[in-house]
C-alpha cells in the first residue's frame, strides 16, 4: 500500500490513520481523500477492531483544498470529482462496521468538521476549533454536514452554525453535544487510542450492527427500526460472542470477545 498523504499504523488491532498534509492544515485534496479511503480498506483487510482518525501538525483538517479547487477551475476541470470522492470517504466511515474514534487536534473546519462528525466518537484537544465555514466562501455544506450536525446538536443550533459559519471551541462543542470529550493536547492521541482499545475489546460485529441501526434510525419508522433490531439481534445471538458473553456473566469474569 503506497500512501502519499496519510500515515497508517496498526498496533494491537487498532488502526491509526493520520491525515498528513500539515503544510496545508490537512486540507482534503483528491490524493488525501483517495489515501484515506485506501487506509480504511487496509484497516478492514488487517482485521482492525477500531480505527483512530487524527491529523498531523496543528490541525485535524481545514476542510476542502481551496487552492486545488481554484487550480482545477482554471484548467476547466469540474470540482464534482473531489466532492464525490469526499462523499465516498464519508460513506466508507459510516458503512465500515468498525468503530471510528476521531482525535481532533487544533483546526477542524468545514469538511474537516464533517469528517470528525462521521466518526462514532469524537475526542478533541483543548485547542480544537470547529466550524461549518462553507457560507463564508459562498458555499453550502457538503460531506454530510447538513445530515450529521442537526442530529447531534438539534436543528436550531445547527442552523446557526451553518448559516453563520461561526467557530466554536471544544468546550462549547461538548456542551451542545457535538463531540464526546475534551482532553489536553498532550494526552489527546493517548486517550483516544485508549478508548479505541476499549471498543476493540467488544464484539466488533455487534458494534457494526449498532452502526447499521444508528445509520437507519432517523429514516426508519418504529416498525422498521424494530424489524432491523430483530434482524441484528438474531445475527448477534447466533454468534460465539453471545455464548461467550452469557458464559462469562455466569462465571463472573470478563468476556473474551472476538471480532466476528
Amino acid at each position: 500500500m503506497n500512501l502519499e498523504t496519510v500515515i497508517y499504523e496498526l498496533n494491537e488491532n487498532i488502526a491509526t490513520i493520520k491525515l498528513n498534509r500539515p503544510e496545508s492544515l490537512n486540507a482534503f485534496s483528491v490524493q488525501l481523500t483517495k489515501d484515506l479511503a485506501s487506509a480504511i480498506d487496509q484497516a478492514v483487510a488487517d482485521k482492525a477492531r477500531a480505527i483512530v482518525l487524527t491529523g498531523a501538525g496543528r490541525a485535524f483538517s481545514a476542510g476542502g483544498d481551496l487552492m486545488g479547487m481554484v487550480e482545477m477551475q482554471k484548467k476547466g476541470v469540474t470540482v464534482i470529482e473531489p466532492m464525490r470522492l469526499m462523499h465516498g470517504a464519508i460513506l466508507k466511515i459510516r458503512e465500515t462496521e468498525i468503530p471510528f474514534v476521531a482525535a481532533v487536534n487544533g483546526v477542524c473546519a468545514g469538511a474537516g468538521t464533517n469528517f470528525a462528525l462521521a466518526c462514532d466518537v469524537v475526542f478533541a484537544d483543548e485547542n480544537a476549533i470547529f466550524n461549518e465555514a462553507f457560507i463564508k466562501i459562498g458555499l453550502s455544506p457538503d460531506c454530510g454536514g447538513s445530515f450529521f450536525l442537526p442530529r447531534v446538536v438539534g436543528e436550531k443550533i445547527a442552523a446557526e452554525l451553518m448559516m453563520t459559519g461561526d467557530s466554536i471551541d471544544a468546550k462549547r462543542a461538548v456542551e451542545i453535544g457535538m463531540i464526546n470529550r475534551v482532553v489536553s493536547a498532550e494526552s489527546l492521541l493517548a486517550e483516544a487510542t485508549a478508548f479505541a482499545k476499549k471498543l476493540s475489546l467488544q464484539p466488533t460485529a455487534v458494534i457494526g450492527r449498532i452502526k447499521r441501526m444508528m445509520n437507519a434510525t432517523f429514516s426508519n419508522n418504529l416498525h422498521a427500526q424494530l424489524d432491523l433490531e430483530e434482524a441484528c439481534q438474531i445475527e448477534s445471538g447466533s454468534s460465539p460472542n453471545f455464548r461467550e458473553g452469557v458464559q462469562s456473566f455466569f462465571e463472573k469474569r470478563k468476556p473474551n470477545f472476538t471480532g466476528d
